[in-house]
């Protein structure tokens, strides 16, 4: 196992923009041991008033439509062309089979990843919902705490789960691909309705006349969703990463979105209620892993597994039993 240092010692190198210190506290919070739980939180704790500060952005599209070429030509512009400095959390799929990640994404993202105000932290995506690494919250206020400004959570796909990354940023784009059948009825509603932004990716050569057409069909969709609360109206846009065009007008969405979000004072209200979120979630997960930590559970849960799985017991009647255990 890795030395594991004081509190203060990884809270001063995160201050410090030490990224070898970053990197390390990130595996603490992504730890299951109690210990690093704990240490963990006392880092968390002591960064805090020094987080909030960027600006975070959910990236998620369809399997194909690029979302690493994107994230590097997007996060490549943002560094040189607005003087950012960007983190990176690409949550990686892990196989349920075996319980691996490839954790690829710093070999796709290789122009990236050599920048210096870029950090890329790829982590499996593990057992939780949607793709979102169970801890990538608290990896947001330890990269802000670093000194980073701006924030992407690349997920692993488009989902119903899409809610667990929309739950954590401020602005959430959608990534879409032109000529890949029926788009319209390819996406859900419900993450359609999430999406403060649709770009269609890959517009050059051949395909730049269907990204065209694929832009006006989803502006028109859009406008049949009522505007939400932010007041916003999502916008639709094309942009090739390989050709790096199309970026700056993103850029420009998320901006004049922030804007307006910052004046109408829905911005802060929706991290405030994201902070609140965070709590039941936490809460919720720290019920879950009681629960499978009890002895008595450690104990009875496979037998009483087997009784179900044989028809000797209700589903019902066994999870009450096991709950009365704690």
């Amino acid at each position: 196992m890795a030395k594991r240092f004081s509190a203060d010692t990884y809270v001063q190198g995160i201050l410090a923009g030490d990224r070898v210190l970053l990197s390390r506290a990130i595996t603490l919070i992504e730890s299951r041991l109690s210990s690093d739980q704990e240490l963990a939180q006392q880092v968390i704790d002591a960064v805090l008033p020094h987080a909030g500060t960027s600006v975070r952005i959910g990236i998620t599209g369809v399997p194909g439509v690029g979302k690493s070429t994107f994230i590097e030509a997007f996060g490549t512009y943002l560094i040189k062309e607005q003087g950012k400095k960007l983190a990176v959390l690409a949550i990686d799929p892990t196989s349920q089979r075996s319980g691996g990640s490839i954790l690829g994404d710093k070999t796709r993202m290789e122009e990236l990843s050599m920048n210096p105000q870029a950090y890329i932290r790829p982590s499996p995506a593990g057992k939780s919902l949607g793709g979102v690494a169970k801890n990538t919250r608290e990896t947001i206020i330890l990269c802000e705490a670093a000194g980073f400004d701006t924030i992407f959570v690349e997920t692993v796909g488009v989902g119903q789960s899409e809610t667990a990354v929309h739950a954590m940023v401020d602005f959430f784009l959608l990534l879409m691909l032109a000529g890949a059948g029926d788009e319209l009825q390819g996406i859900k509603r419900g993450i359609m309705e999430m999406a403060d932004a649709i770009a269609i990716t890959k517009a050059d050569g051949s395909n730049t006349g269907k990204a065209t057409s694929a832009k006006v069909e989803y502006q028109n969709a859009l406008h049949l969703y009522p505007i939400g609360a932010s007041g916003w109206v999502p916008r639709v846009s094309t942009c090739s990463a390989l050709q790096n065009t199309g970026l700056n007008t993103i850029w420009q969405t998320i901006a004049d979105y922030l804007k307006l979000t910052q004046s109408n004072g829905f911005f802060d209200k929706k991290r405030r209620d994201q902070n609140l979120q965070w709590m039941y979630e936490a809460i919720r997960q720290g019920l879950e892993d009681n629960f499978y930590g009890h002895q008595q559970v450690k104990e009875q849960l496979q037998s009483t597994a087997e009784e179900v799985k044989n028809g000797q017991k209700s589903a019902f009647a066994a999870a009450a039993e096991l709950l009365r255990l704690v």
